[in-house]
């Protein structure tokens, strides 16, 4: 597996895959992984988690903020949740990661609003990240 890679060695595409991979292997659900570079000058890619209960919620910040700064050295530029860990951001500049509660991702609606955006079908960004699974073998 590939370790510590340079934060300009990796692209937009393969980081949001990787992530969505990282948010995968922890249990997070209802992953999504949208290309909004022709829609939005924020970013490139977003990608949407759902987690079944703030401590999962939290968890999933962490886990993911850790394994980004493992394999890429790559910390958030910018690092947002409530206070009740219903909705955590972490914001790569070039992929902006939504980790939501269950109620809030319904409530809010994310996908809706960027329906514009391309989706990234599961089968590629699985395969874009295979190697970087916990699971790899």
């Amino acid at each position: 597996m590939e370790k510590n890679l340079k934060a300009e060695d990796i692209s937009s595409k393969k980081l949001s895959s990787v992530i969505a991979r990282i948010l995968d292997d922890k249990k997070a659900s209802d992953i999504l992984v949208l290309n909004v570079a022709g829609v939005c000058v924020l970013s490139d890619y977003f990608v949407i988690a759902s987690a079944s209960s703030t401590t999962q919620v939290k968890g999933l910040t962490s886990s993911l903020r850790e394994r980004v700064k493992e394999l890429f050295g790559r910390i958030p530029n910018g690092d947002e949740n409530d206070l009740k860990n219903r909705w955590n951001l972490l914001d790569y500049g070039d992929v902006i990661v939504h980790i939501m509660h269950n109620e809030q991702r319904e409530n809010y609606a994310l996908e809706k609003f960027w329906n514009h955006a391309l989706k990234v079908d599961r089968e590629d960004w699985e395969e874009e990240s295979k190697k970087y699974s916990q699971y790899a073998r």
